[in-house]
Parts: C-alpha cells; sequence; structure tokens
C-alpha cells in the first residue's frame, strides 16, 4: 500500500503537469470572441464582429471560410450546432447532417465486397449539410445578410495564400485526387511535375466553388430586391443550393462519377432544429447533441464518473487515468451499440442510457485495480421499464475484440480530422460547431467546385453491430462530431469542441473535469495531457470487420508522463503508446461571470487560433 507521503507526493507531482505557465496564451475578451482550426478563418470571424454582427454571424463566417479552405472540411460536408440564445435562455441543437442516398442500402454495399462502406469517392458521400445549415442559422439567429456572412468566403474562392497543412495534405493524396477529374483540376495546378499540388504561400484559385457562392448570394439579393425580408431571402439562396441549379450540376457531377445522389435526395433533405440531451454533473448542466452524433457517450461517461471521488486521485494518476478510461469504453460500448438517427427507430433506450441509475450499475463494472479489456454493451431497457429485444446479438456475436496491432493506419482513422468553430458575444449568443466531410482528399461534384462529405462511411452494413445504424436511403449515419455546452446557474459556463474522430469526446470530457475537478483555466484545460483509448469500435475508416474492431487495453498517454506511472498501468493490463501532445486540438470559451468577461482556450497540438475583443 502506498504511504500517504507518497500519495501527496503524487498529487503534487501531477499537479506540477498542468500548473506551468501553457504554450499559447489565454485569450481575453468583453465583447466577443472567435475562435476556429485555422487563423485566416478566425479572422474572417473577427471581421463580422467588427461589423456588428452577432455569434452566429460570426460562426457562419468562419463555417464558410474553414469549407473555402479545405480547413478538413468543405461546403459538401455535415455541419453540427449547438447555440445558447440569451433571449429565451435555451440551448437548441442544429442538425445538418446530410442523409443515404436513393439506392445506398447495406446489400448494395455487401455485393461490391464491403463490410462497411468505403472511406473516399462519390460512394462515400451522403447529401451535403453544410451550405444548408449555414443557412438555417444565419436566417433564424443571426442579424446579416449572407452576402455579407460569406464576403471573407468569396474573396478566398478568388485566390488565397495556402497554408503548409492544407498544401501537404494534397500532395500526400495525389494518387486518390487523380482519379476524379474535377478533383484534379482543382487541387493539383501543377499537373505533371515533381510536386503537384500548391506549395504553401501559393495563391490558391477555386473559380468554380467561387462561381457556386456567387450564384447562392444573387439567389439572395435577387429575393431582397422583390421585397423578400433577411429571413426569406436567405432561405431563397438555400433552396438554389438543394432544388436549383447548383442542385442539378452537384447531381450530374457526383452521378458521373459513380454516385448515387438524386435530384430528389437533395430538394426533400433539411436542416433539423432540435431539443438537445443534456446530464447534470455536480450542478453543471452538459448539452450534447441527440443520438445520430456520439455526444451522448460524453454524457454517459460523467453519469459513471459521478460516482467516483476524482479529485481525490490526483489529475492523471494511475487510479484517475484507469477510472475515467473505463468509464469511457463502458460508455462507447453502449454507443457502438444503440445510438443511431432517431427519425428511423423511436424505441432506442436513450432514456434509460442517461439514466443515473444506470449509471451506478455500469459503475459497478470498473475493476479499480486492472483494466477490463472486454466490457461490451450493457442493457438500459429494464431502466425505461422494457425488456431489451437485442439479446440474441449479444449471444451471437459477443463483443469481438481485434488482435492485430495499432499501426499508422488505425492512428489516422481513430484520429481523423475535422475542425471547430466557437463564437460568443456580449449579447450572450453562444455557438459552438463542429462541421466536417468533404475533407481531403475529396471527390468534387461537377463544376461546383464543392467536395462531397465521405460520412457514408460511418453506417454499418449489418444491424448485429448496431440495429440502429444500418444504412438507408434517407438515413443519417452515426457521426463522431460532438459539439458541447455546459450551462451553471443557467448562465452560459463552457462552450467547447475539438477536432479528431472517436477521440472527440475522450478529450472533450478531460477538458471538462480539468476545470471542474482540478480548477484548470480554460487555456491550461485545453493543453492539458489526455489519454485516449482504443477499446471502441471505429466509426471511420476501413472496409472489413477486423479494422474497426476494438483494441482491448490499447492506450493513448503523454510521452511526459511519470515511468512510475507507466509502470503502474502496465501492471493494470493496459497496453502504452505516447505522444507529446494528447489534448485535442480543443477550441474553448469560458464565461467569466465575476468579471462580465470572455476567457478563450485553444491547445497547443494543431493551427487552431482565436481572436477576441
Amino acid at each position: 500500500m502506498r504511504t500517504p507521503f507518497l500519495i501527496l507526493l503524487a498529487v503534487i507531482l501531477n499537479f506540477s503537469l498542468y500548473s506551468q505557465s501553457t504554450q499559447k496564451p489565454p485569450l481575453h475578451g468583453k465583447n466577443w470572441m472567435a475562435i476556429t482550426g485555422k487563423p485566416l478563418s478566425a479572422e474572417a470571424g473577427a471581421m463580422i464582429f467588427q461589423k456588428g454582427g452577432n455569434a452566429i454571424d460570426a460562426a457562419c463566417a468562419m463555417l464558410a471560410a474553414g469549407c473555402t479552405m479545405w480547413d478538413v472540411l468543405s461546403w459538401g460536408g455535415e455541419t453540427q450546432a449547438l447555440i445558447y440564445n440569451p433571449k429565451t435562455g435555451k440551448v437548441i441543437a442544429i442538425n445538418a447532417l446530410g442523409i443515404a442516398p436513393t439506392g445506398a442500402t447495406s446489400a448494395f454495399y455487401k455485393s461490391k465486397g464491403y463490410d462497411f462502406p468505403p472511406e473516399y469517392g462519390p460512394l462515400a458521400a451522403v447529401t451535403p449539410g453544410t451550405p444548408g445549415g449555414l443557412c438555417v442559422m444565419l436566417a433564424e439567429y443571426g442579424t446579416m445578410s449572407l452576402k455579407e456572412v460569406l464576403e471573407p468566403a468569396l474573396q478566398m474562392a478568388e485566390g488565397y495564400p495556402i497554408e503548409e497543412q492544407t498544401a501537404a495534405s494534397i500532395e500526400k493524396n495525389k494518387k486518390l485526387i487523380k482519379d476524379w477529374p474535377y478533383s484534379k483540376k482543382v487541387f493539383l495546378p501543377h499537373a505533371g511535375n515533381e510536386r503537384e499540388a500548391p506549395e504553401a504561400g501559393e495563391i490558391f484559385v477555386q473559380k468554380d466553388l467561387l462561381n457556386t457562392i456567387q450564384k447562392m448570394v444573387e439567389a439572395e439579393q435577387d429575393a431582397l430586391k422583390k421585397g423578400k425580408n433577411r429571413k426569406d431571402a436567405i432561405y431563397a439562396a438555400y433552396d438554389r443550393f438543394y432544388k436549383g441549379d447548383i442542385a442539378q450540376e452537384f447531381v450530374r457531377g457526383c452521378r458521373e462519377q459513380g454516385g448515387l445522389i438524386t435530384k430528389e435526395d437533395m430538394a426533400k433533405w433539411k436542416v433539423m432544429i432540435e431539443e438537445p440531451l443534456k446530464t447534470n454533473y455536480k450542478g453543471i448542466d452538459v448539452y450534447k447533441l441527440q443520438q445520430w452524433s456520439q455526444g451522448p457517450m460524453m454524457l454517459q461517461a460523467l453519469n459513471i464518473l459521478e460516482n467516483f471521488d476524482l479529485k481525490s486521485m490526483g489529475y492523471n494518476s494511475s487510479r484517475y487515468i484507469n477510472t475515467i478510461s473505463q468509464a469511457m469504453q463502458l460508455a462507447f460500448a453502449d454507443r457502438d451499440f444503440y445510438y443511431g438517427d432517431p427519425y428511423f427507430s423511436k424505441d432506442q433506450p436513450m432514456k434509460g442510457l442517461l439514466s443515473k441509475e444506470y449509471a451506478k450499475e455500469r459503475a459497478k463494472l470498473i475493476d479499480p485495480k486492472k483494466n477490463n479489456p472486454n466490457p461490451g454493451p450493457g442493457d438500459p431497457y429494464p431502466f425505461e421499464g422494457k425488456k431489451n429485444p437485442f439479446d440474441k446479438y449479444f449471444k451471437e456475436r459477443g463483443y469481438p475484440v481485434s488482435v492485430s496491432p495499432v499501426d499508422e493506419n488505425y492512428m489516422e482513422r481513430l484520429l481523423r480530422g475535422t475542425t471547430s468553430i466557437e463564437a460568443a458575444d456580449k449579447e450572450g449568443w453562444v455557438v459552438s460547431v463542429t462541421p466536417s466531410g468533404g475533407w481531403i482528399p475529396a471527390c468534387i461534384a461537377g463544376h461546383t467546385g464543392i467536395g462531397m462529405s465521405q460520412r457514408l462511411q460511418s453506417f454499418v452494413l449489418d444491424s448485429s453491430y448496431n440495429p440502429f445504424n444500418v444504412v438507408e436511403p434517407g438515413k443519417r449515419p452515426r457521426v463522431t462530431l460532438t459539439p458541447s455546452l455546459a450551462m451553471k446557474d443557467d448562465k452560459p459556463f463552457l462552450s467547447f469542441a475539438v477536432q479528431g474522430g472517436d477521440t472527440q469526446d475522450q478529450n472533450l470530457l478531460q477538458c471538462f473535469l480539468n476545470m471542474v475537478e482540478f480548477g484548470m483555466t480554460v487555456q491550461e484545460a485545453t493543453e492539458a495531457a489526455n489519454i485516449n483509448t482504443d477499446q471502441l469500435w471505429l466509426s471511420l475508416g476501413g472496409t472489413k470487420s477486423d479494422d474497426r474492431k476494438p483494441k482491448p487495453g490499447s492506450l493513448l498517454i503523454n510521452s511526459n508522463t511519470p515511468d512510475w506511472i507507466k509502470k503502474e498501468l502496465t501492471q493494470m493490463g493496459y497496453k502504452l503508446k505516447f505522444e507529446q501532445r494528447t489534448s485535442g486540438p480543443i477550441n474553448a470559451i469560458y464565461f467569466d461571470w465575476k468579471h462580465g468577461t470572455l476567457w478563450g482556450g485553444s491547445s497547443n497540438h494543431g493551427e487552431d487560433y482565436g481572436i477576441g475583443w
């Protein structure tokens, strides 16, 4: 048994890991805050704020700029958001996730030899969601015109100095890009040379995308000239994208290259404004998107962890890491089996999954001395007074795990990124966005300049994996994208989101606990060393079952973790991997009600950047 002195020493050592000065300074502002994945995108938000826009206007400008910069997404991807409306005092959710197209069935993909839908190309595409999501957010909650908000993106489409990260990604993926003629035209301006992608700092021009964005602005401005109000004029742009000539060219270009999306798929899709899910952790209400995202997984983990005295364990002690790792694994096991599009199934057991009583039962499965390598999904139905209709799947399948090594391909799939957007203003508007899809290597649809989404790969083809997430035309896949908002005393406490795939809610959970349990500032919390478990079903990448199976005990920890903690974790059954940076990239805004100011945090992990005033 460790002596009290050693316990005290462990707490001091662990505290020292985050009490040092941060690598990036915190942002401070009293009027507004804009944080996102690229410096130029953050500047687009600042430009809108400086012109008098609110947080929604600024977020839409950052979204449009990020899509135009291919910040691990494009205009053909999907947008998810949580918005705090100070006029109503309510948090609402934006579901701008595309749907599986006509013909996208399990039988279709299985006939091509897939266990999961493909990672890239036209057959990986759901319908575009981001243009609609941007228009709906702006029309319903913004103050400015589409023309004003899209001005930075228009300038960028005319030509902007491309940054090294995107230029390198294009060059790295040029072999795939060459398979798609419209992508090749946009991304490889130096075709035939040794380096075919743009160089860092080179002016990157996207004439087709510029034309598409201009068409949306033209539709809005024509509607205004005809006497339409601001809101209806923005929806005129929405209609031109999904029902007009933009949709026609998008569909033509998609189908020419072997895709399935039809004009009817585009026209019938719509953005959903929803009630978010939430839980209360020690007096703080934490909001997440519904179960078409992985967001409720973090809520489940918080409910489980509420049964433990985390603070007394010490930040990133072996006891703490073992506890939160197993809590996340239990929540992931439920996510992997029960989450899916609620519009296709009304009997998902979300009430049971998010109940405190269910969490107490799941907490009993956490072994304080060693990792549980095969927890499997639980049975939440009794906590709703129902019988589980899926017992047969557990008996047939068990909870299969993979013995294949965690290699470079696996890690790329686990960490496959997106971007995040955080904005807040002095009027009280707060928005947290995790947009994604259409990342490089993207298949561009015809002469639209728009990269198609790759999100269809997050479906399963076999109901024994997840009966709620089997691909069907018109259905939304269960995605990893998961913005977050926390409220305390009926006021915003923290707005936060992160890049990544299955790591997103792992990073966000720990960022939240860093502040709530260990008293870190928002910048300290975004930079602090995290852990990432691989004991889950991958949501992205790999078309064969073994590509995605859970890796029991596989755990990523920070390279600076003390040797004796590494040794203890190994003795607990963990297979450790090490990285210098394990914190995100997380972007966050903390609301300092004592001083009436905003604190911005942006991790030191990537190119994320913020501006406040």
